[in-house]
């Protein structure tokens, strides 16, 4: 990317734990300054500790996704600390309570799912926005998963996931939202794309997941760092592209 990193401003959302702490730490060890994401203040400052205690310039941001006010208060603070913001990592999510077979979900799930996964990266990015446009070089990254994938959800043999009818289709939602924001912002300088982090041991799934937290974050580094003729509206993992 070309900046100067120990400029470089980053908000990462549902960083106080799991993937979400692991990007923090990987961005700010790039000698970025870390907005460190999070609605629950015991857990956020804690996180913003031991960032700062691994060398990390880090500083925590209240923030709630689903709520208006408190992402407008999250922009307002990264307002007046940088004025500007060079990367806006979406990550903050959740998986929904189950059943999620179709035929039994509660429509509330389905719900929450949407406000969060989807609804949400839509109102903090329209709020970051505007601090984005003011970067030489901004980035996007929707934290998205292969099980949002509609044609490895299609193929048999391929499938990818248990059947969810919160969960996986919130990220297809939000994948199909991603590639809207890159057909509308093409002729700036932004770059917007989507990265799976793989299965990751967390307690969204009762760290069941195969891989490591740290192993997650990769994608998300890797697209938050692209070039400046990198790739838009693109969705990816540690293996290239995924098919949507």
């Amino acid at each position: 990317m070309d900046r100067m990193s120990e400029n470089t401003i980053a908000l990462v959302t549902g960083a106080n734990k799991g993937i979400g702490y692991e990007i923090a730490a990987g961005l700010g060890a790039l000698g970025w300054t870390i907005g460190v994401g999070a609605r629950d203040e015991k857990r956020r400052e804690e996180a913003v500790g031991k960032l700062c205690a691994a060398g990390v310039n880090a500083f925590g941001v209240p923030l709630d996704v689903t709520d208006d006010a408190s992402v407008t208060a999250a922009a307002r603070m990264i307002d007046d600390r940088a004025g500007r913001l060079d990367v806006l990592v979406n990550n903050a999510g959740i998986t929904g309570s189950a059943p999620q077979a179709p035929t039994e979900v509660d429509p509330a799930t389905v719900r929450n799912a949407v406000e969060t996964n989807v609804i949400g990266v839509i109102r903090v990015t329209n709020a970051m926005l505007p601090l984005l446009h003011r970067s030489a070089s901004p980035r996007i990254v929707n934290m998205s998963s292969t099980v949002g994938s509609l044609t490895r959800q299609s193929t048999p043999g391929h499938e990818t996931g248990p059947i969810s009818a919160a969960y996986s289709p919130s990220k297809s939602f939000l994948n199909a939202v991603t590639i809207q924001y890159a057909k509308e912002l093409h002729d700036t300088n932004i770059l917007i794309n989507a990265g799976c982090p793989g299965y990751c041991a967390t307690d969204l799934n009762g760290f069941r997941g195969f891989r490591t937290p740290a192993q997650g974050a990769a994608i998300a580094i890797h697209l938050a760092t692209l070039p400046d003729d990198g790739p838009s509206g693109g969705f990816f993992d540690d293996a290239g592209v995924v098919p949507w």
